[in-house]
């Protein structure tokens, strides 16, 4: 085993370093107001102006985020929602808990986002809303789906959970669907302390519709006007936090994306196929797909190099729901038989760096890889 030191795929002290996370928390503690108050209030504001859209309802995770965001669309027992099958079953989480059939459709083989062609074969169906997921930090096709859910008339739920600060000409992830959703989980681009998620839209009728989801479906204190509500607020501890480090996302993103291009410009010379930086693209994830994974994984390991798997197995093999023999996706099953993700964050060093570069260029120039 290597004696060189571990490169984590992600640090939470190193993507936290030098800023004052004491500062905001102290300041909800001293206002002794910690759910729905002023923190939350400016961060819901700064948040929206941030992605320009007008509307920004802060929530308790992602997963509500998504759920509560096919609620206010329309989603209910029974109904169709398109989605990925190779995006870590959180869309599909989201969808079944309202009882609604996920309809699965192919990726893109290059980006492994929605591949727009496979989803205008599903939307004669009438399905009742599509989620289109920003994978690994990069933007799906996202000006075509759009369109095609426009044309369509059906709503288009956008998943930025990875995505934050993702940009297509002046517009941002999050900018383009009906509703977007977001979370803050410790890990993403823009990190809370804890779990923490949001919903962004445009449209008045749904800010005020998802206002009322994200608590017990109130019109006013204790009195219930909306089906399907619950309690799913971020407290004023995590917007606080947000509102320190939105400051920093871009420049976070910056170094996110000075990795991946290293990795990329390394990589590209080993005939691999890499990720385009661009950008459309924040790096929340550096993933390669390797054919023979599990001896990559192994090798890496050997010279001190942290990896994980986005995701391993596709959404209808799930056992919890037994596999779905309606759905035979190749190109799907593919890319979760051969994904592997790369330490990418900031505060990565340029060693580490240079050693996760020359462990991968090592792996492919050996003698000693599987046929």
């Amino acid at each position: 085993m290597s004696e060189k030191p571990q490169v984590p795929l992600f640090s939470a002290v190193r993507a936290n370093a030098g800023l004052d996370l004491i500062g905001p928390l102290a300041r909800v503690v001293d206002r002794h107001w910690y759910v729905l108050g002023e923190e939350v209030r400016n961060f819901e504001r700064e948040f929206a102006r941030y992605v320009g859209v007008e509307h920004c309802i802060s929530v308790a995770n992602g997963s509500d985020a998504l759920e509560l965001a096919l609620r206010a669309v329309g989603v209910e027992n029974g109904s169709k929602v398109v989605a990925v099958a190779n995006a870590g079953f959180y869309g599909s989480t989201a969808i079944r808990a309202l009882g609604a059939l996920p309809v699965y459709v192919e990726i893109d083989p290059a980006s492994l986002t929605m591949c727009p062609r496979a989803l205008e074969q599903t939307l004669e169906h009438r399905p009742a809303a599509i989620i289109v997921t920003h994978l690994y930090g990069r933007l799906a096709d996202i000006e075509s789906i759009a369109d095609m859910a426009r044309i369509a008339g059906i709503p288009l739920v956008e998943d930025c959970a990875q995505a934050h600060g993702a940009r297509l000409g002046s517009r941002q992830a999050g900018s383009f669907g009906d509703v977007a959703c977001f979370s803050f989980y410790p890990t993403k681009n823009l990190g809370a302390l804890g779990d923490g998620g949001a919903v962004l839209c445009n449209d008045d009728s749904l800010d005020v519709r998802l206002r009322q989801l994200r608590q017990y479906g109130w019109s006013s204190k204790y009195h219930v006007a909306v089906p399907g509500g619950r309690n799913s607020r971020m407290d004023e501890l995590q917007a606080a936090v947000l509102r320190e480090k939105l400051p920093h996302l871009d420049s976070w993103n910056a170094q996110r994306k000075a990795i991946a291009r290293r990795y990329s410009a390394a990589f590209r010379e080993l005939g691999l196929e890499v990720p385009e930086v661009g950008d459309d693209y924040v790096a929340h994830l550096y993933v390669l797909q390797v054919p023979q994974r599990a001896h990559f994984v192994s090798s890496l390991a050997e010279h001190g190099i942290a990896t994980d798997i986005h995701y391993p197995v596709a959404d209808y093999l799930q056992a919890a729901y037994s596999p779905a023999p309606e759905f035979s996706l190749p190109l799907t099953e593919a890319a979760c038989a051969s994904v592997v993700s790369l330490p990418c964050f900031p505060g990565l060093s340029d060693a580490e760096v240079q050693q996760v570069i020359d462990a991968v260029v090592a792996y492919f120039n050996s003698e000693d890889q599987p046929c």
